[in-house]
C-alpha cells in the first residue's frame, strides 16, 4: 500500500527553507512577468488617454480661437476694439492686439471672466514679440513672455471697401489646458501605481494556488530523496496523490511519471534485495559449509607434521604450507560469515562496555602480535563506557590495530587513543606509514578493498594476511551500534575515527527495546 502526500509546499531538503516567491522561483517570474503587464498596459492606455484628451482640448481651444477671430475682425473694421472677443465666458487671458497700418496699435487682454468691459493692456514687450507673427490664418502654438504658452492666430485685417488696415493677433492661453492634462496623468500615474499593486496581489494569490500541485509533486520527490536507497529492503511507500496526477494538466502529467517511475525504482529495489539476499544466504551457507572441511585439512596436517615417521623436507614444507593456508581460508570464512550475518541483522548482546579495558586488551595483544611496531596508548583519566557489544567492540579495535600492523612497515609508530566528545565516545588508530592512496579512501570500508600499491602488505602469516573484509567488518558493526567510522590519510600520517554514542539504541528492529539506561 502506498501513501500520498498531502503537503503544499516541499518540504526542506536539509538547506534553506522552502519560499513559494523567493529567488528564481517561477511564482516569483510569474508575479514579475504579470505586474509587468499590467504596467506596460496602464502605461499604453494611460498615453493614449492622454493624447487623446489633449487632441480633444486642442480641438475646443482651435474652435474658440476661430470663432473670436471671426467677431474681432467684424468689431475691428467698425472700430470697436471691445468687441464680443471679451464678453463673459471668455477664458481669462484671452489677448487681441490689431496692428493698423496708420500706426494705432489696440493691445487689449482680459484679466476677469466675470464682466464685459475688464480688460487690461498686454505687456509691451509680449506686444513687440507678436508684431511679425505671419498674418495666414494658421493656429500656432507659442511660449509668449510673461505670459506663458498660448494658441495664437494673425488675421489680415480689411475695410468695408476690402482694403487692407492692418494685422491682428489673436491668442486663447493654454493653461487650463497644460493644467486639466497635469491632474489627468497625475491620476493616470496613481491608478497605474493602484493597478500595479493589485495585480501583484492578485497574481501573488493565483499563483501560489495555482503552484499548490507543483509544490506537492516537487515534496514528493524530495521525500523519496531523502529516503536510504543504497541498501537494506527499501519501501517506497510515497506517492503523487491523484489529484495531482491528471494528465489533462501538465502538472498532471509529471505527477503521472513520477509515479510510474517510483513504481519501476519500487521494482528495480525489490529485485535488487531479493538478489541481495541470495547472495547473502549463499555465502553464509558456504561459509557455514566450508568450516568443517577446512578444520579437517587443518587437523590432518598437523596430525602428518606430528607423527613420528621421517617425513622429506619439500614435504614437511608443503604440509605447513598447507596448514597455514587453510588457516587463512579459516579466517576468510569467519569474517565472511559474521558479514552475513550483520547484514541479515545482527543479535548483538547490548550491554556497559567498558572501552578503555578493551582497548588495553586490544593494544597489548597488538604488541605481541607485531613486535617490530612501535604501540603507544592514549587514555582519560576516567572510564568510557558505551552501550554495546563487548566482543563485536572488541573486534573493531584489533581490526583497525591489525590493519595498521599489516599495511605499514616495520618500525612504523602506531597510536590508539580514547576520548569523550559531546557526550560520545571517540576512539582513533593513527600510524605514521605510507598512507591509503586518496582513489581509494571512498572506498576503503567496502569489502576486498586493498591497498597493496602504497601500503606495505605482510606476506608472512605469522603477522596476519590481509583478506579485505576486516574495515568491511569494522563499518558493520559500527553501524550497528549507531555509530560512525571515518579515515583521513595521507603520505605519514593515517588515523581512522571511530565515533560512538556512549547511550543508544541500536538501529536495527531486532535490537529495539533492548537497551535501557
Amino acid at each position: 500500500m502506498t501513501d500520498t502526500l498531502k503537503s503544499g509546499s516541499p518540504p526542506a531538503g536539509g538547506g534553506a527553507a522552502y519560499r513559494p516567491f523567493g529567488r528564481g522561483t517561477l511564482g516569483r517570474r510569474l508575479v514579475v512577468q504579470v505586474a509587468v503587464l499590467v504596467a506596460v498596459v496602464a502605461l499604453l492606455l494611460s498615453a493614449a488617454t492622454t493624447v487623446a484628451v489633449q487632441q480633444i482640448l486642442m480641438s475646443n481651444v482651435s474652435d474658440d480661437l476661430n470663432a473670436a477671430a471671426g467677431e474681432v475682425n467684424r468689431d475691428l473694421k467698425y472700430a470697436n476694439p471691445r468687441g464680443s472677443l471679451f464678453g463673459p465666458g471668455q477664458s481669462v487671458g484671452t489677448f487681441a492686439i490689431g496692428f493698423l497700418d496708420s500706426g494705432s496699435v489696440y493691445p487689449n487682454v482680459r484679466i476677469d471672466s466675470r464682466a464685459r468691459g475688464a480688460i487690461s493692456q498686454l505687456p509691451i514687450t509680449t506686444a513687440n514679440w507678436l508684431r511679425g507673427t505671419p498674418a495666414d490664418g494658421q493656429l500656432r502654438t507659442l511660449t509668449l513672455p510673461e505670459l506663458g504658452r498660448y494658441r495664437v492666430a494673425a488675421y489680415e485685417l480689411q475695410n468695408q471697401a476690402g482694403e487692407r488696415q492692418g494685422t491682428v493677433v489673436i491668442g486663447v492661453p493654454l493653461s487650463e489646458v497644460d493644467r486639466t492634462l497635469l491632474l489627468l496623468m497625475l491620476a493616470e500615474a496613481g491608478l497605474t501605481v493602484l493597478a500595479i499593486g493589485l495585480a501583484i496581489i492578485a497574481s501573488r494569490t493565483v499563483v501560489q494556488r495555482s503552484l499548490r500541485p507543483l509544490n506537492r509533486v516537487a515534496a514528493t520527490a524530495q521525500q523519496v530523496s531523502r529516503l536510504p536507497l543504497d541498501r537494506g529492503e527499501v519501501a517506497l511507500a510515497v506517492r503523487v496523490p491523484p489529484e495531482d496526477t491528471n494528465p489533462a494538466s501538465e502538472v498532471g502529467q509529471v505527477g503521472l511519471a513520477i509515479n510510474h517511475m517510483l513504481n519501476n525504482v519500487e521494482s528495480a529495489l525489490a529485485a535488487r534485495q531479493a538478489s541481495e539476499t541470495k547472495v547473502r544466504q549463499f555465502v553464509a551457507d558456504a561459509s557455514h559449509e566450508l568450516r568443517n572441511p577446512l578444520a579437517a585439512i587443518r587437523g590432518y596436517a598437523e596430525l602428518t607434521r606430528r607423527s613420528g615417521e621421517a617425513i622429506p623436507p619439500d614435504t614437511t614444507y608443503a604440509i605447513g604450507r598447507v596448514e597455514s593456508e587453510a588457516a587463512r581460508m579459516s579466517a576468510l570464512v569467519e569474517d565472511l560469515l559474521l558479514l552475513a550475518r550483520l547484514d541479515a541483522g545482527p543479535a548483538l548482546d547490548i550491554q556497559p562496555t567498558d572501552l578503555t579495558e578493551l582497548l588495553i586488551n586490544a593494544v597489548s595483544d597488538a604488541g605481541v602480535a607485531g613486535p617490530n611496531h612501535t604501540w603507544s596508548l592514549a587514555l582519560p583519566e576516567e572510564p568510557v563506557v558505551v552501550w554495546g557489544d563487548a566482543h563485536r567492540l572488541h573486534q573493531v579495535i584489533v581490526n583497525l590495530l591489525a590493519n595498521a600492523r599489516t599495511h605499514t612497515p616495520p618500525g612504523t609508530h602506531v597510536e590508539a587513543a580514547l576520548s569523550t566528545l559531546d557526550g560520545q565516545a571517540v576512539m582513533t588508530v593513527t600510524d605514521n606509514g605510507p598512507g591509503v592512496p586518496p582513489e581509494l579512501q571512498a572506498q576503503v570500508f567496502e569489502r576486498f578493498t586493498r591497498a597493496d600499491t602504497s601500503r606495505v602488505r605482510a606476506t608472512n602469516a605469522a603477522q596476519g594476511g590481509s583478506t579485505g573484509l576486516g574495515l568491511a567488518i569494522v563499518a558493520a558493526v559500527v553501524e550497528a551500534h549507531h555509530g560512525q567510522v571515518a579515515v583521513d590519510s595521507h603520505p605519514g600520517h593515517t588515523r581512522f575515527t571511530v565515533t560512538l554514542p556512549t547511550r543508544s539504541i541500536a538501529k536495527r528492529p531486532d535490537l529495539a527495546g533492548q537497551v535501557t539506561d
